[in-house]
């Protein structure tokens, strides 16, 4: 929604006199900037509120305050309501005074003055808009207001943000910027998600450091805003599709969307893609290709940690599900990783006796996020049991598609091998990647991984370089997860089969001649 479309919803809600407004916003400076513009076209005065200062107007040339007492909220509203002028009141952080849970002794006498106001709002030309970077208000008042969240600029009003920092920086230091439109939407892409405020910040810090505007010093900026919430977690991706052995048809399908979230393929007409849900045996790789699809579409990484979601206090945990999601959004184009979702869904399907629905109401929350968005957000949920999945998740609309991640074959453990020695310093060329490709078979990709690390142990200990004989003994004294599990994993593979894609192509059957008896021959 651009500026201009929220200054005409404002102006319809104080056309249609909707008594109670209550905006949700940390920029004060931008949200009085709207209700400026609608007190103009409306004809009315626009009067602020705080508790430091009492009721003031907001005019540009006219500051002062109306009378000290008004500090005080209780005074505020008797102003409000006796006052016979065409005006909008803002009243700034009124919301400690509305909270149940930290209410004084005046808090049911304030709830009840601001119902006893409702219906002389509503028939008066008067409106009292609620300004605060929190939503909290009781129930008594939830028929009586209309909530608005403004919490963050759109692209425009950062565009306007930037434009002042640049105007600016050449007025005052003479740094003249030259940047195309491609870098221009990479810049303002980059800052989603910041306050007006907070744009204007990183953009000065870049000028002055580097006299230009840096991607690296806004991105790193917003992974400071990640690092605050208590939910989402700020991964910083290196690991490229190069670094990921096999699953070549999903990485393809990956590639494909690398562009999908630009303006040309808007133009173009494509749709963001939504996600995808990658199952399949532990250890194959799932995770390492959730990070890797960040970094090769150089786009943020968030892992939403379902357990931290939830607490103890009723309905907090919906909150912090809700607050998740809106910071995912708010730092968008991203992708946000769900580690294990199975795990942290665990009780969904139960009769929700445990928790009193609090599993339930998260998991709906999240449905029906994943299935509504608009925002660029790309969804990658891996899971290793598909019995531990509700049926609604599995649904056509969550996910763009299903990849079902089987043990590696021969050629992909060939390729997990050589990545693996290659990252310990050493030369996979020297090793024989075929014979220990051939004795790994039915191990995972995080199970090779072991096995290189048992076998520099041993080389260390004897003071010698890692040989594929220190491999092949770590591989032949251990028991792969493919034995110990071997009934779950035949039953997700046969559940694969119907229901997913398969991450890998199928392997090449061999080439076969007839001869003069019948008899088929396998070429080799």
């Amino acid at each position: 929604m651009s500026t201009l479309q929220r200054v005409d919803e404002l102006n319809t809600l104080t056309r249609a006199k909707y008594p109670i407004i209550y905006i949700v916003s940390w920029e004060e400076r931008r949200i009085e900037d709207m209700l400026r513009q609608v007190a103009i076209d409306r004809r009315k005065k626009l009067y602020g509120w705080t508790l430091t200062n009492g009721i003031a107007p907001l005019d540009l040339m006219e500051q002062q305050t109306i009378d000290p007492v008004t500090r005080d909220p209780l005074r505020a509203l008797d102003f409000v309501a006796q006052s016979q002028e065409a005006a909008i009141f803002v009243l700034k952080d009124f919301h400690p005074f509305l909270d149940d849970s930290r209410g004084g002794p005046d808090h049911p006498i304030i709830i009840r003055r601001l119902r006893d106001i409702t219906n002389d709002l509503k028939s008066s030309r008067k409106t009292l808009v609620l300004l605060s970077p929190t939503l909290r208000f009781p129930t008594d008042l939830e028929k009586e207001t209309t909530v608005l969240d403004y919490s963050l600029p759109t692209v425009d009003e950062l565009a306007v943000s930037l434009d002042r920092v640049v105007h600016s920086a050449r007025e005052i230091a003479g740094v003249k910027l030259k940047m195309s439109h491609e870098e221009r939407e990479r810049v303002l892409n980059a800052s989603r998600g910041l306050t007006c405020l907070e744009a204007e910040n990183v953009f000065a810090k870049s000028l002055v450091m580097g006299r230009k505007l840096d991607l690296k010093i806004i991105i790193a900026e917003k992974e400071s805003l990640i690092r605050r919430s208590q939910v989402l977690e700020y991964y910083e991706s290196v690991e490229g599709f190069d670094n990921v052995g096999g699953m070549n048809l999903v990485k393809t399908w990956l590639r494909k969307r690398g562009q999908a979230f630009s303006e040309r393929a808007k133009t173009f007409g494509l749709p963001d893609p939504k996600g995808l849900l990658l199952l399949g045996v532990q250890g194959a790789g799932k995770s390492l290709l959730a990070k890797a699809v960040a970094s090769q579409w150089q786009l943020p990484l968030l892992r939403l940690d379902l357990g931290r979601v939830f607490s103890e206090l009723v309905g907090s945990s919906e909150n912090n599900m809700r607050s998740a999601l809106r910071l995912a959004e708010s730092v968008s184009p991203c992708v946000l990783w769900v580690d294990e979702i199975e795990k942290g869904l665990a009780g969904v399907g139960g009769s929700g006796n445990s928790d009193a629905g609090t599993s339930a109401r998260v998991f709906g929350s999240l449905l029906t996020w994943m299935q509504e968005k608009t925002s660029p957000v790309f969804v990658i949920s891996t899971a290793n049991d598909i019995s531990a999945l509700p049926p609604e998740l599995l649904r056509k609309g969550r996910f763009d598609e299903i990849f079902f991640v089987d043990l590696p074959r021969a050629e992909e453990r060939r390729d997990i091998f050589a990545i693996h020695i290659a990252r310990r310093g050493r030369q996979p060329l020297e090793y024989d990647l075929n014979e220990l490709a051939l004795k790994s078979e039915g191990f995972s990709g995080a199970e090779i991984e072991q096995a290189i690390v048992e076998g520099l142990y041993d080389a260390f200990e004897h003071e010698r370089d890692l040989t594929d004989a220190d491999i092949i003994n770590s591989l032949e004294t251990t028991i792969p997860l493919s034995r110990t599990m071997e009934g779950k994993i035949s039953a997700l593979r046969q559940w694969a089969r119907t229901h997913a894609r398969p991450a890998s192509e199928p392997p090449t059957p061999k080439p076969y001649r007839p001869t003069s008896n019948g008899v088929v021959l396998h070429m080799n």
